[in-house]
């Protein structure tokens, strides 16, 4: 299931009783892979179950809630004269289907000993691209789909590999033509390029801010550089199925603070494709 939860929803106030509607507002509705954009007054200090959250000069700021987050959570805002407001969230609960991916090379699945260090060393590195953070809100400008294809993969499945369970799948799968140009989700800043990671193969990380990140694998060719000031729709790379993939598509993952979110929540529905001409 794929919804439209993104930063032209319908504005949920979070002001229930003595919070102003200006004073707190939520983007969208709680749910399980969901990333929340919220306003509050300047100066404010917010904690989500108890864990501090970056919050912009202007008072912007964004959570998130993994693949299966509970049903509840705590929100607490200090505004700026010292007063609390406490709000108990209630988290939109998900159903998620199992996917079998059969074909893959042996040791793409099962890796051999001497590539397990090689694993170890990228994961450490994505890990953290993901977690570095600006404090400029640099997706306030919204997310579009980096490529239009055929979905051949969803957040939250429960991965079957050549007939092994393996972990859940944390991002999109988009098939489409090797060589099509993939383009940037949302503003940011490129933070990770890697031309050859095991599982992954081509690599970029785009960082956009308070936490927020979004990642492109299997790449053909990469665009960018580490370092590079992306915008919205500017071309970073090429389709291709580098690293463990049986087709070309292009995976495409959100994280918030390194938690991994469905970045389809913030785009809503695949566009459609032109019709092809005879």
């Amino acid at each position: 299931m794929i919804r439209k939860i993104g930063l032209a929803c319908l504005v949920w106030l979070l002001a229930a009783g003595t919070v102003a509607a200006a004073t707190l507002t939520l983007s969208s509705e709680p749910i399980q892979g969901g990333l929340v954009q919220a306003r509050t007054e300047p100066g404010a200090r917010v904690t989500l179950d108890g864990k501090d959250i970056p919050v912009a000069k202007s008072g912007l700021f964004v959570f998130g809630f993994g693949r299966d987050a509970g049903r509840t959570a705590s929100l607490v805002v200090r505004l700026p004269n010292g007063k609390n407001e406490r709000r108990q969230l209630a988290v939109k609960q998900r159903t998620y289907k199992i996917q079998r991916i059969d074909g893959l090379p042996d040791s793409k699945v099962s890796p051999k000993k001497r590539d397990m260090k090689r694993i170890g060393a990228e994961r450490d590195q994505l890990r953290a691209a993901r977690r570095v953070m600006s404090k400029e809100p640099r997706f306030a400008g919204g997310f579009m789909w980096p490529v239009k294809g055929r979905l051949s993969g969803i957040f939250g499945s429960q991965r079957v590999l050549n007939g092994e369970p393996r972990r859940p799948h944390f991002g999109v799968d988009i098939a489409a033509p090797a060589g099509t140009p993939i383009v940037a989700a949302a503003d940011g800043r490129v933070v990770l390029v890697h031309q050859d990671m095991f599982f992954t193969g081509k690599t970029v990380v785009i960082e956009h801010g308070l936490g927020v990140s979004t990642l492109y694998i299997h790449m053909s060719a990469i665009e960018v550089k580490k370092g590079d000031l992306v915008r919205r729709g500017q071309t970073i790379g090429r389709i291709g199925m580098t690293g463990r993939a049986t087709g070309p598509h292009l995976h495409w993952g959100l994280t918030w603070r390194g938690l991994n979110l469905d970045p389809a929540l913030l785009v809503g529905p695949m566009p459609k494709m032109a019709a092809k001409k005879k």
